[in-house]
């Protein structure tokens, strides 16, 4: 069974850039590879360079589909709906392939008071469960800004947890939090990378202010990035150095990963 990994963060801080590459790496290296973006920000089809006519719509997006697998039907009570709806045809059926790489859209909540108890979030949870425990795949999912999803615990079974961190406050109090909720679902190994680094001793501040927790890599602040975002190009052409940063940071944690299955 493939490695799971799910990349979380504050937004903004290049989590799904992280994603992106990171997919395309462990593609070179020959892995069978589902890259699944479940922000409500759904951008990961831009990381790879698809234009907007040819991403797939959001399956949270899919008002019949959900209905059709939760129960919640035009003569179903609405108060109730499958909390374990059917979702194993879903990823096959609705990926795209990019660069060796297969692309699912999930998307995420966005109505306010939506919380746990919907339909939605079932439908969304029974997905994420699905390809996290039963696909075979390297399974890369870029999560939705903030801490909220993890109380949702939707991304236990992973193998690690990576927060993307920038310089400052409010991205490291995010990464932090994060972190905590992730240990306390049980997740074994959570680790960080510090993005958007424009002075070195930056990346000394974040790692004082986040002792417990593996620095994988420290990423410095690169306009190339930030351009093939705007172009909407493949971020893995934007610059080499990027590639080489985050191609020692994917060791690094595979790493992790092996040694905690080797002391089991």
């Amino acid at each position: 069974m493939g490695v799971k990994i799910a990349i979380g963060g504050k937004g903004g801080v290049g989590k799904t850039t992280v994603c992106a590459v990171w997919a395309r790496l462990f593609a070179e290296d020959g892995f069978d590879v589902l890259a699944v973006d479940a922000d409500s920000n759904t951008s990961l089809c831009s990381c790879f360079g698809v234009p907007v006519e040819q991403s797939p719509q959001p399956l949270i997006e899919m008002k019949e589909l959900i209905s059709e697998r939760t129960g919640t039907g035009k003569d179903a009570v609405a108060a109730y709906f499958r909390l374990n709806p059917e979702v194993s045809d879903l990823p096959d059926k609705y990926k795209i392939e990019v660069d060796g790489v297969k692309l699912l859209v999930l998307g995420g909540i966005t109505q306010a008071g939506a919380g746990c108890a919907c339909s939605e979030a079932a439908f969304l949870r029974a997905l994420l469960t699905h390809t996290i425990l039963q696909r075979q795949e390297v399974v890369l999912v870029d999560l939705a800004a903030g801490p909220e999803f993890m109380g949702r615990a939707s991304v236990q079974g992973i193998d690690a947890l990576v927060v993307v961190v920038e310089p400052g406050s409010r991205s490291i109090e995010a990464a932090i939090n994060i972190a905590r909720m992730a240990k306390e679902l049980g997740i074994k190994q959570v680790a960080a990378i510090v993005n958007k680094i424009t002075d070195p001793g930056q990346l000394e501040t974040i790692k004082s202010r986040m002792p417990d927790i593996t620095i994988l890599a420290g990423v410095e602040y690169n306009l190339a990035v930030q351009e093939a975002d705007l172009q909407r190009r493949a971020v893995f052409q934007a610059d080499p150095e990027l590639v080489n940063k985050l191609r020692e940071a994917k060791t690094a944690l595979t790493d992790l990963i092996l040694s905690g299955v080797n002391r089991k």
